[in-house]
């Protein structure tokens, strides 16, 4: 598929000396005549080409310095619509988990349903996720994201007729929540052809994990604020709108670029649980695809019990909101710091041993501190996040293009699938085991699981792997297609 990656730097050629002679060129019988080639385009020395919509750099002592890091990505054009399009869906979902759980509780008076209507946006993403991630390359991107969001658009809308029953509400809240993954593993990879392969990709996700940090924080103040002035069905109003101008900025803001792989004959369903075997098969991607979703299975165990910790140690209500958002701001500062501060290969140094040690904060929990020990705990826990930037580079390196839509609406189904257990297993455990005592054996088993993980990403890193298992795996590339 064409796309807009980078050439490596070291493409550029350095050109003939004006005294030089040019060699005679052989004539081939049915070749064009020798002044009928047209010459490959040629970079000034020491200038790599950029992706569409960056400005060239000039080999000019006076011309302005090319941007770098976060400013860089947000030179590319039709990263700036992905990334405002994201903007508007990723706060319009937020505002509407919130106004649906509000409205679900007005009809029925349940709390049962009212908190089932926040799990039910977790637990189709491994269905969606895994049955129709062929989407992502059978189709082209650009189209899959604009259906994906008016998709959306048409079940919040038909939220709001008032006929609508309870059922109803929770079977579209369903939808909605199987489509989530499609569009975000296509956009994913959609970004590689976007911004290339290196590190502008690498920043570029970056950039979207901050905003849906920031989301969190924003968008449930923003819903509250919203409810106070609107009803819950006028809340979600504001979600179809905010589908539709995301829809619109990705119509209209990105390039038309053809699907990854063609129809290849047989269904939809086949096609998407043939490339998750081919993804999962492959041993480097396996262990590379844990990492991302390991350590966020364990790190959840202290948000999903933040309600019965703050009661066990007797801090009001309102410091309920200081344990939920610690992590987030951890996670937003680290995550700027290592991508502004931090040279690609430095990031890709700090991966192992970041992750290895990342969940280590949440022991301190066996101590049962106060607020303020514990605010400082989580916020280091959230900084450990920090490692996924270095992963995304190897992640992309290991993924062959022709399964990489399915293989990023995989990683992305599989990391909100095993963050939904993660609360799960640990609301369980705290029914036998004190709030401290659980966080704290999370972080100790999470980092028990992440060591053996790091052993086995060193195990399958380029030039470690045995002969016979690089050819296994070129193998299954060349087949994949």
């Amino acid at each position: 598929m064409p796309n807009d990656r980078s050439a490596p730097a070291d493409t550029s050629r350095t050109p003939t000396a004006p005294d030089a002679v040019a060699p005679a060129v052989p004539v081939v019988p049915g070749a064009p005549a020798p002044d009928a080639v047209t010459p490959a385009p040629v970079h000034p020395p020491g200038v790599a080409a950029v992706p569409e919509g960056v400005a060239p750099a000039v080999p000019d002592a006076l011309a302005p310095a090319a941007p770098r890091g976060y400013r860089a990505v947000f030179a590319v054009a039709e990263f700036r619509a992905v990334f405002a399009a994201h903007l508007f869906s990723l706060l319009g979902v937020v505002v509407s988990e919130l106004a649906l759980t509000v409205l679900v509780y007005d009809l029925t008076g349940s709390p049962l349903l009212s908190a089932l209507t926040f799990a039910l946006g977790l637990l189709p993403y491994l269905i969606g996720g895994t049955l129709f991630a062929g989407v992502a390359d059978r189709y082209p991107a650009r189209r899959v994201l604009v259906v994906c969001d008016l998709l959306c658009a048409a079940c919040v809308a038909v939220m709001l007729v008032p006929a609508t029953p309870v059922a109803g509400l929770l079977a579209l809240r369903c939808l909605v929540a199987a489509i989530a993954p499609v569009f975000t593993g296509t956009r994913m990879a959609a970004l590689t052809d976007i911004l290339g392969e290196g590190d502008l990709y690498v920043l570029g996700r970056s950039l979207l994990r901050i905003v849906s940090q920031s989301a969190m924080l924003i968008g449930f103040g923003a819903g509250g604020v919203l409810l106070t002035v609107l009803s819950p069905r006028g809340a979600i109003t504001v979600t179809a709108v905010t589908f539709l101008a995301s829809a619109a900025l990705l119509g209209f803001g990105t390039r038309a670029r053809p699907a990854r792989s063609g129809d290849g004959g047989g269904t939809l369903l086949k096609e998407s649980l043939a490339g998750a075997r081919l993804i999962l098969g492959d041993r480097r991607v396996r262990a590379l695809m844990l990492l991302f979703w390991v350590p966020p299975m364990f790190v959840v165990a202290p948000e999903a019990l933040a309600a019965p910790y703050a009661d066990a140690i007797g801090v009001p209500s309102a410091a309920l909101g200081l344990l939920l958002c610690s992590m987030a701001v951890g996670h937003i500062g680290a995550e700027l710091f290592v991508g502004s501060a931090l040279s690609p290969r430095n990031r890709s140094r700090i991966v192992l041993p970041v992750a290895a040690v990342g969940l280590l904060p949440l022991v301190v929990y066996a101590v049962r501190p106060g607020l303020p020990l514990a605010v400082a705990a989580l916020a280091l826990a959230g900084a450990g996040a920090a490692y996924v930037i270095g992963l995304d580079q190897w992640f992309v390196d290991a993924v062959p293009e022709e399964l990489r839509g399915r293989a990023m609406t995989l990683l992305t189904a599989g990391l909100m699938t095993v963050q939904g257990l993660g609360m799960a297993l640990a609301g369980l455990a705290a029914e036998f085991f004190p709030v401290h005592q659980v966080v704290a054996g999370s972080g100790i088993l999470g980092t028990v699981c992440t060591l053996l993980l790091v052993a086995e990403v060193r195990a399958t890193a380029p030039g470690r792997m045995s002969d016979t298992e690089g050819r296994d795996r070129a193998d299954r590339h060349v087949t994949s297609g």
